[in-house]
């Protein structure tokens, strides 16, 4: 055998090749495993826990789809919103309507509250979203004002300040669903559903588009996008999956309030977005089960003082994880990418 024929670390005075990196995949079966997991034990909770935890829990994944609706414009698009509730009042308020003058079928009232919400976000959208920044911000303020307004003042539709009560309850197939487990089941398979179309929006290539219009427009720009229908795009789907969580909760708590709609909401959910940690769709809706559960269950026990609670947790989030819990898993990527290659060490 020639020397030219032998392999380069056996060819006499050939230096030695350096060994190729070892490539981490990630651990999809492991993620897989940890999915089937918690989906378990989201469906059994109404097996094990008593109605008033029962109907907490679906409280979180109502808000949990909100939270992570928000996140489409401030983590994908970096359109960080402060009127979003609005939206989210619509699709409930539609809902609330729907059951009590026609149809309390669930799958008819989740669809109408998420079609009014993506049209009534559409038709404020196309002056929203020309904007930026600041702008936007106190533009979808002003708009989340104006439909917190008009939910107060428009009593003979919506019950004015006394809120529209008395909603019937969800119906599945004609038969009405009276015990809390069989509600959360309904909750549970619809939230599963608009996150899933979420996480499809996220990892398409408009998602893609989106995160390029949010870090740098001009390029995209001049790459031949149009961010203006890009944004424009994204703000009416936001619009549409906080309708369905709206149309969720109006079937949950039967009861709709102008408040609903109102600015304390789109800062709880903001909130919630940012201790989870924008642009990661999981991140805020851990978020959003942290802020339901101190102002829900812990709340209530210390005398009022729920809202500064909420707000300590807030600072020590905004001190200790600037990137919310999501950016705890990006940290361990960091320290994974430290490791020297083929060894256990990191370099010094």
């Amino acid at each position: 055998m020639s020397v030219q024929s032998l392999p380069a670390e056996t060819a006499p005075g050939a230096a030695a090749a350096p060994a190729a990196p070892r490539r981490r995949r990630p651990p999809r079966a492991l993620t897989a495993v940890l999915a089937v997991a918690l989906l378990a034990v989201l469906a059994a909770v109404p097996l094990v826990a008593d109605p008033f935890s029962t109907n907490t829990v679906s409280r979180i994944l109502v808000f949990a789809l909100f939270a992570m609706s928000l996140d489409l414009l401030v983590g994908l698009t970096g359109l960080p919103s402060l009127g979003h509730a609005a939206w989210f009042g619509v699709g409930a308020y539609t809902a609330g309507l729907v059951s009590t003058h026609w149809t309390s079928e669930g799958l008819v009232t989740v669809l109408a509250a998420a079609v009014a919400g993506a049209l009534a976000a559409a038709a404020t959208g196309w002056l929203a979203v020309r904007s930026g920044g600041v702008y936007f911000l106190m533009l979808t303020l002003a708009i989340g004002e104006l439909v917190h307004q008009l939910a107060q003042s428009l009593s003979s539709v919506t019950g004015g300040s006394n809120g529209l009560f008395g909603i019937p309850s969800i119906r599945v197939a004609g038969t009405p669903l009276t015990l809390a487990g069989y509600v959360y089941w309904f909750v549970l398979a619809v939230v599963l559903l608009g996150a899933l179309g979420l996480w499809l929006v996220a990892a398409s290539p408009f998602g893609a588009a989106l995160r390029g219009i949010r870090d740098n427009e001009g390029r995209m720009r001049s790459l031949g996008y149009s961010p203006f229908r890009y944004k424009y795009l994204a703000f009416a789907l936001a619009g549409g999956f906080a309708g369905l969580a709206g149309g969720l909760f109006a079937g949950l708590v039967r009861i709709v309030n102008p408040s609903d709609a109102g600015f304390t909401t789109s800062a709880l959910m903001l909130l919630a977005v940012v201790l989870g940690g924008a642009g990661t769709l999981w991140g805020p809706a851990l978020g959003a089960a942290v802020v339901v559960l101190v102002r829900d269950t812990f709340g209530p026990t210390l005398e009022g003082h729920g809202p500064l609670l909420l707000g300590l947790v807030f600072i020590v989030a905004v001190y200790v994880l600037p990137r919310g819990v999501a950016g705890l898993a990006d940290l361990r990527r960091g320290r994974r990418r430290a490791v020297l290659p083929g060894t256990d060490e990191a370099p010094a």
